[in-house]
């Protein structure tokens, strides 16, 4: 375990960018489905801050946004931001590309704060894990979308390597920013290949091609 002097804490920057880029797409999703700006607000805080919100409760820590109203405020700036914006973009493609930024970073985030609150690694790789996907799964949820962790796409798998790999590295001594950055771009690689190449894991009782 860490020592209270080398807790792998990460700038509370990299926590405002992930929700940031999260609540971008569940006012995305609101903007699909045309609703009103105060749904857009409501699409993106649930969005932005589920995930976290679900891991705080689970490892025993101060939920994030209670003492910060600043996580609002982005999902207020973030559901202006797209109501000006939308009808000038492709929603659906800027959503899956925001998406896979976010869950990348996202993973690394949820998985440091894991780790600050003297979780185990494998555990705290859970949490990443969580961190990324609950608040997708959330909008989708709101959305009546099928959830990308229903279909046959590197998802969870591209979470899994951007929390892991932060905290592979962070154990081998890695500064906890550099790691993070590391996990995060591994992540977003492995999601955008996803995207862009169609890459899948073999499915239940497929054959080989």
């Amino acid at each position: 375990m860490f020592g209270s002097e080398s807790l792998p804490v990460l700038p509370p920057a990299f926590d405002y960018a992930g929700v940031t880029v999260f609540a971008l797409t569940g006012a995305l999703a609101a903007a699909r489905d045309r609703h009103d700006i105060v749904t857009f607000w409501f699409f993106a805080v649930v969005t932005g801050i589920g995930g976290g919100t679900l891991r705080d409760l689970l490892i025993g820590a101060p939920v994030f946004w209670i003492g910060d109203a600043t996580y609002l405020g982005i999902g207020l700036l973030a559901a202006i931001a797209v109501w000006l914006a939308a009808p000038r973009i492709e929603r659906l493609k800027t959503l899956i590309w925001l998406d896979a930024i976010g869950l990348g970073a996202y993973a690394v985030i949820g998985a440091a704060k894991a780790l600050a609150f003297d979780v185990g690694p494998f555990v705290a790789v859970a949490m990443g894990v969580l961190t990324a996907c609950f608040g997708g799964v959330i909008r989708d949820v709101l959305a009546v979308q099928p959830s990308a962790l229903l279909k046959r796409e590197i998802t969870i798998s591209a979470a899994l390597l951007a929390a892991g790999g932060f905290v592979a590295l962070t154990y081998l001594g890695i500064p906890p920013v550099w790691a993070g950055v590391a996990g995060a771009v591994a992540g977003f690689g492995l999601r955008a290949g996803a995207i862009h190449y169609g890459w899948a894991l073999p499915a239940f009782g497929e054959k080989p091609k």
